[in-house]
């Protein structure tokens, strides 16, 4: 009996180990048919794909048209992702100090998490819609309250003026000539206008005005939706990076997988230091002009400050942008304090340009200042508003790809990597040695016979 199960025993091992030893398909690598075959698989992928590209760019208006509708459809979800961005960080700081002490009356680990990401989430909705009400009770009052004053005091100072073009004429003064006939001219244009243009462009403003209330309630739908969004997308983000990493490891190559997460990493560092330094930068410098304007007793002081940190978020053109209406809304209720206005925030933006932004930002980007501007009329000619506020850290990431293969490659080349090295190289001859120009080896040499002097 002891025979037998010893002998079925080996019988079983012997066909584990046939089992064992199936060649792998195509493990002896692709017969020359195959070979083939995938060649001229290839050369026919290569040549449909230009023909689609060229179809594309003969329709490239409907495949625009096409973008843009699902853009459109999945505005929600882009305003589920921003808000889930920017709430992120008040949800981590929020886990960070309240885990530990769930952890100390929750036993299930699970449970204890659960409550302290939806604190989280609870407390960074709270502060995102505290701050949108406090910029809409600020504004909306001031605004409507500047319109009125506005309506109240420009027909008297278009009476001033017109009373001091009038005394010109009285005059006979060339200069009162002149506007004498400019203000001839404006008021048959004026009334041209009126006669024949004015009911056309009525009906257009009225349908603008129209489809924008329309257009201003759908991107408030939008943005609701979007907070509903953000709040699975914060709860589940752990799970989406996970199925994210899942897919590149299981898609790409461990080497390109590993280069991907890397520069993922790297562009959320860059965003996230950039963006949020951005807004943080912003709000300082609307109330430092809340408190200066207070101090020179500004008219429009909350109006102003709120323009003057909204547009400050956006790199280097911003102070600008921010400044000239809020310069105009100032002189027309008081011309002198217009021109202090000017000097005030042209102070403030050095401050914040040489002093509070460094600190804050710091070097965020590694953008000169060349390519800020670049980035920024870039991307505000293609996306507008958005584009101006996104262009500088999307162009940072591009420039952090492009000088990480570089230097890559000039590694590989035993070559340094350092931008300086290059600066006064003529060529580099056959023994991979740099050649300068001959001021520069000159310099080179005089510091040499000094050094040893």
């Amino acid at each position: 009996m002891e025979m037998k199960e010893t002998n079925t025993k080996n019988e079983v091992g012997k066909k584990d180990k046939e089992v064992r030893k199936i060649p792998a398909f195509g493990g002896k690598g692709p017969s020359r048919i195959r070979q083939s075959f995938g060649r001229g698989l290839t050369i026919f992928l290569v040549i449909a794909a230009c023909i689609i590209l060229y179809f594309a760019f003969l329709r490239a208006d409907t495949l625009f048209s096409v973008a843009g509708t699902i853009i459109e459809i999945l505005k929600p979800i882009i305003y589920g992702f921003a808000i889930a961005y920017l709430l992120n960080p008040i949800v981590k700081e929020t886990d960070k100090y309240l885990l530990p002490v769930l952890r100390k009356k929750i036993k299930k680990e699970k449970t204890a998490r659960q409550f302290s990401r939806a604190a989280g989430i609870l407390f960074a909705l709270l502060v995102l819609f505290a701050v949108i009400f406090a910029l809409l009770n600020m504004l909306i009052p001031e605004l409507f309250h500047s319109i009125r004053n506005l309506m109240e005091t420009l027909p008297g100072q278009l009476n001033s003026g017109i009373e001091a073009i009038e005394n010109l004429q009285k005059e006979q003064s060339t200069m009162g000539l002149l506007l004498g006939n400019i203000l001839n001219h404006a008021s048959e244009t004026l009334q041209n206008w009126i006669q024949t243009d004015l009911l056309r462009q009525m009906n257009i403003w009225m349908t603008n005005i129209t489809t924008g209330a329309m257009n201003v309630l759908s991107e408030v739908f939008n943005f609701l939706v979007g907070c509903i969004v953000s709040v699975y997308m914060l709860f589940s983000k752990e799970l989406f990076a996970a199925q994210m990493k899942k897919i590149l490891y299981g898609v790409m190559s461990i080497e390109h997988a590993n280069m991907t997460l890397h520069i993922t990493r790297k562009s959320n560092e860059i965003f996230g230091g950039f963006i949020i330094g951005k807004i943080i930068d912003s709000a300082i410098i609307g109330v430092l002009c809340f408190l200066g304007l207070t101090l020179l007793d500004m008219p429009y002081i909350l109006l102003v400050s709120v323009i003057v940190g909204v547009t400050n978020v956006i790199p280097f053109f911003g102070p600008y942008i921010g400044a000239i209406p809020s310069a105009i809304l100032i002189a027309l209720a008081d011309p002198i304090k217009g021109i202090y206005f000017l000097i005030f925030i042209l102070a403030l933006q050095q401050l914040d340009g040489n002093v509070i932004g460094p600190k804050i930002l710091g070097d965020s980007t590694g953008l000169s200042a060349f390519w800020v501007v670049f980035s920024i009329l870039l991307g505000g000619g293609l996306f507008g508003f958005v584009g101006m506020i996104a262009g500088v850290p999307t162009f940072a990431v591009i420039y952090y790809i492009v000088k990480m293969v570089v230097e890559q490659k000039l590694e590989k080349k035993k070559m340094p990597a350092d931008t300086e090295a290059y600066g006064r190289v003529e060529y580099l001859d056959d023994n991979g040695t740099f050649q300068y120009v001959k001021d520069d080896i000159k310099e080179r040499t005089e510091d040499a016979d000094s050094s040893t002097k």
